[in-house]
């Protein structure tokens, strides 16, 4: 195992750079996720790190040795790809002891890696198949135990369940979030998929424009955003976001509506300042049809109107109609309401977020016990 530090990392392509001086460090033995729209940087440095991309600039550092100049086979670290990239005429055995046979491994230890990797991934009955014999879910487990097998000190993932349909998707993370209490090796793990990396993620970087935009735990990227970005990024159905302008104490949105502004900003705006109100729609509850969190900050506004509703078994999402667009809300013990029906909803404003137009960064950032 060992620890991983970005400093200052560039990766240009002529005038255009993707990635722009990044700076991270993962810990020993830490599984962080690098999250991002397409095009936010997050494989080019994944890459960057495995030595498969030159770097522009800054270094990479693996257990305190800089990296830059090292190829991949020298680097200590194991890769697994989207496309599971196994060969197609090999066996799973053999596909998994490979990488061991090019070095020159004793075929006794080559057996004793490959068995004891597929026992951990509970690949035993599939050893003697070859790679299109296999499932999705199969291929990639294999794709893990090639990759087990080196006793890398640093795993990288790119994107490995992207290829997987949802269920199996689900499935796969419990065995990589199994793997990972297994061999306790440091993880970089790179996915487009929020549910990903929160689920499986000691820490989450959010990626923006080949800058980072907010590293922490899935809770305080979740309940503590550090701009509108990662507000909008983080959760689902994503935070309820508007636009609005300080008056008179209230929150006065581009179509005339308004809201008092939560008491926690009081002293953090000023009058005629123009602000991103956010409140994620757990903290939005259809009166009478929810579980309130009774906060101090609740408010009751008026009844609205229902657009849209989304059935989810257990819950409804409502969707109504407020400030000139639609806000969702969670209704638990969902009953049928029919578009154009009005319900009275309820704001917990005591975990309301507030960010500024200009910056698009938090105001304040309220902690939810």
């Amino acid at each position: 195992m060992a620890q991983v530090s970005l400093k200052k990392l560039v990766k240009s392509y002529g005038a255009v750079q993707v990635v722009q001086g990044i700076d991270l460090d993962v810990a020993d033995g830490e599984f962080i996720a690098l999250v991002g729209p397409s095009g936010c940087g997050k494989s080019t440095t994944l890459r960057m790190i495995a030595g498969l991309e030159s770097i522009s600039d800054g270094a990479v550092e693996i257990g305190g040795t800089v990296v830059n100049d090292l190829p991949p086979r020298d680097r200590n670290i194991s890769m697994v790809f989207q496309s599971y990239a196994l060969y197609p005429h090999m066996t799973v055995r053999e596909n998994m002891g490979f990488s061991l046979k090019i070095a020159k491994q004793p075929q006794s230890e080559i057996d004793r890696q490959v068995n004891e990797a597929s026992a951990i991934l509970g690949l035993e009955a599939l050893m003697d198949r070859r790679p299109a014999q296999l499932s999705g879910g199969q291929r990639q487990r294999v794709a893990m135990g090639r990759a087990i097998v080196r006793h890398p000190e640093v795993f990288l993932f790119d994107e490995p369940l992207s290829n997987l349909d949802a269920k199996l998707r689900t499935q796969m993370r419990t065995e990589i979030k199994k793997l990972h209490a297994k061999v306790q090796s440091t993880v970089i793990y790179v996915t487009h998929d929020q549910v990903e990396a929160m689920t499986l993620a000691d820490r989450i970087v959010i990626m923006r424009d080949g800058h980072i935009e907010q590293v922490g735990t899935p809770d305080e990227v979740f309940k503590r955003p550090a701009s509108r970005f990662v507000a909008g990024f983080i959760g689902s159905p994503p935070m309820n976001i508007e636009e609005a302008t300080i008056r008179d104490g209230q929150m006065v949105f581009r179509n005339g509506d308004s809201l008092p502004l939560p008491a926690q900003f009081a002293g953090a705006v000023t009058e005629s300042q123009k602000v991103v109100f956010g409140l994620r729609p757990d903290d939005i509850f259809p009166s009478g049809h929810g579980l309130s969190s009774g906060g101090a900050g609740m408010i009751h506004e008026a009844e609205l109107p229902v657009s849209i509703t989304e059935p989810l078994g257990n819950e409804t999402l409502v969707f109504v109609e407020f400030a000139g667009r639609e806000w969702v809300s969670r209704m638990l013990n969902p009953h049928a309401l029919r578009p154009g029906e009005r319900i009275a909803m309820s704001f917990d404003f005591s975990q309301a977020h507030l960010f500024s137009a200009e910056t698009g960064k938090s105001l304040a950032r309220p902690v939810k016990d």
